[in-house]
């Protein structure tokens, strides 16, 4: 009996040549920004340190602003990423600086138009294959309501435990209790 072992091969992330491509796109997608809104922009740091199934991301923390990337899926998809998601990131970061508080949403007009500006795709849906791409899992922590037993993410535990929210059951709209 011979037993069938599935070969996994894991995408190696992209090295230094590829991320200074990387970072000199989003340079050229802020110089076009600045082109467009005629201002200057401020310079945010690009990183290599996003996991999981994003391949890029936009993010601010109090008044810092940031840019990261997946070197992963950069790797297994470097021309597409360099086409759609630098420009898709840039423009998040560029729409939250012209309209800040102003209650824009993520993917709303502003963000749509200047995608068009930028001759980019506006599609916000990600759909390539991510096999051998290494991916972030989540632990499951184990609730309980009138009905059945629940599986909750980390993520949706924290927040529960912090007091932050309250999940229900769809089924039987109990409320759902951690099980220590």
């Amino acid at each position: 009996m011979s037993i069938n072992k599935e070969i996994f091969s894991v995408v190696q992330p992209i090295g230094d040549t590829e991320q200074r491509q990387v970072e000199q796109r989003t340079e050229d997608y802020i110089c076009r920004a600045e082109g467009i809104f005629g201002r200057p922009f401020d310079r945010v740091p690009v990183l290599f340190d996003l996991k999981g199934q994003t391949a890029g991301m936009f993010k601010t923390i109090g008044a810092r602003r940031l840019i990261r990337y997946n070197p992963w899926i950069f790797s297994k998809y470097f021309e597409e990423n360099l086409r759609d998601t630098v420009p898709h990131e840039v423009a998040h970061f560029i729409v939250h600086e012209v309209y800040p508080k102003r209650g824009v949403k993520p993917h709303g007009l502003e963000w749509q138009a200047l995608m068009a500006r930028f001759d980019a795709d506006p599609g916000v849906t990600f759909n390539l294959d991510l096999e051998g791409v290494p991916q972030r899992r989540q632990a499951k922590h184990r609730y309980h309501c009138g009905c059945q037993l629940h599986e909750v993410s980390t993520t949706r535990h924290n927040r529960a435990q912090r007091g932050r929210v309250r999940y229900q059951c769809v089924t039987c709209d109990g409320r759902l209790v951690y099980l220590s």
